[in-house]
């Protein structure tokens, strides 16, 4: 009766701790995501189970290089501490000062692909995955369905904003 009871607490600990970690990513993405006026990503298993597989080919080299797959792919690397899920998340998301919604474009020499992914209008599921490489950083992916950065479109709609504020 003791072996099933820890077995009980074990089972329930993981899943605890699972749900947290899908919070980590989820929360970070999903205050973005409000700020624009579109609605909130869920956490997918399946895309989590890929992103996790090529974070680990990525171990030995901790690479910088999408897996061009089926997705929207978000990729972060970072050296020197433990990165979190939200520290890579928030990188993402601060790319936003550099992103012009009147041209569709990023500033001149920036990047601002990852923020518009984060808050794309229809996306709807993101799942993530980190490892610590072996050089000792850290490799965080978020892969995103339907994938966003579709050229010619925009990522929200300035319309959905005007609603949203006017509740």
């Amino acid at each position: 009766m003791l072996w099933l009871l820890l077995l009980l607490f074990f089972v329930q600990l993981c899943s605890t701790s699972a749900q947290d970690v899908r919070r980590q990513y989820l929360d970070p993405h999903n205050r973005a995501r409000s700020q624009v006026g579109v609605g909130p990503l869920v956490w997918d298993n399946t895309l989590a189970a890929y992103a996790q597989n090529y974070a680990n080919k990525r171990k030995a080299d901790c690479a910088l290089r999408h897996s061009g797959g089926p997705y929207g792919e978000n990729l972060f690397w970072g050296s020197g501490r433990e990165y979190t899920p939200a520290d890579a998340v928030r990188s993402w998301v601060d790319e936003k000062k550099y992103y012009n919604y009147n041209s569709n474009s990023c500033a001149p020499g920036q990047q601002c692909g990852h923020y518009t992914q984060v808050v794309w209008r229809n996306t709807k599921k993101v799942g993530c995955a980190r490892v610590k490489c072996n050089n000792g950083a850290i490799f965080i992916i978020c892969n995103y369905n339907p994938p966003g950065n579709v050229n010619g479109q925009r990522p929200y709609l300035t319309s959905l904003l005007t609603s949203v504020s006017s509740v």
